[in-house]
């Protein structure tokens, strides 16, 4: 029986979110340059939204691009740039078949002007989908969303709109980038290193984590599923006893 012939369908994950890590050190392994692990990792990507959409996963969040990538060698970010707008080009009706929405988080500022125009354009083309909400982590970095978030609250402190005494953790993630996506239930992160390295940090509070020992151009969507039955088989207790 496959794993997702096993999965209970009343406990799916709502959200589901993915550090897509390792193309560089796939290809390497396999005596190729760092920029074909990274077009490889496009498979997986459909992969994995494709399997989200099956099963009813209505979230899914990809880490793919960090604040902290742009210091990589330029050519390859160069490339990454380039690779950003071809796949987003090319898998377009990918998206409108599957009922896919287009969304984003981070500085989409700080990319390149003909990556921006792509992303806006698939943006606006997919807006009144619904089976699945796809955002994509690009230029972003979750300690300077929560300083940018608390500048926010700061300014709502001093215009007067706020209340000191009223800020919770609701006035938190509302301030956001997040602010209209629920937290994730399930992380994923590939490549076998178990670490969060600086993604959606306030919001995997209470998130079920998953590290996987293959790298994302490996990933299918076998994989997700057998993650997801994981998930099902713990119990999430948010602080409180059983």
């Amino acid at each position: 029986m496959s794993f997702k012939e096993k999965i209970n369908k009343t406990k799916l994950p709502e959200h589901v979110a993915i550090i897509m890590d390792g193309n560089g050190r796939w290809a390497k392994g396999i005596g190729k340059l760092r920029i074909f692990g990274h077009q490889s990792g496009v498979g997986a990507v459909r992969e994995a939204m494709e399997g989200c959409v099956d099963l009813g996963i209505r979230y899914l969040t990809l880490y793919a691009f960090s604040s902290e990538n742009w210091s990589r060698p330029k050519l390859e970010v160069q490339a990454l740039m380039e690779l950003l707008v071809n796949t987003l080009a090319k898998e377009t009706q990918t998206f409108i078949k599957n009922g896919v929405r287009l969304n984003t988080i981070g500085n989409i500022s700080d990319l390149p002007k003909r990556c921006q125009e792509k992303l806006l354009e698939i943006i606006d083309l997919t807006k009144n989908n619904n089976t699945c909400i796809l955002t994509l982590a690009l230029s972003y970095g979750s300690r300077m969303e929560i300083v940018e978030s608390t500048k926010s609250i700061c300014a709502q402190v001093l215009a007067g709109t706020l209340n000191l005494e009223d800020i919770n953790e609701k006035t938190i993630s509302k301030n956001l980038e997040t602010n209209d996506l629920p937290d994730p239930d399930l992380m994923i992160r590939t490549s076998g290193e178990q670490r969060i390295s600086n993604f959606l940090l306030y919001q995997l509070a209470y998130t079920e984590l998953c590290f996987l020992p293959i790298m994302w151009p490996e990933f299918v969507r076998e994989h997700l599923f057998e993650a997801v039955y994981n998930y099902q088989s713990r119990e999430r207790r948010f602080g409180k006893t059983s």
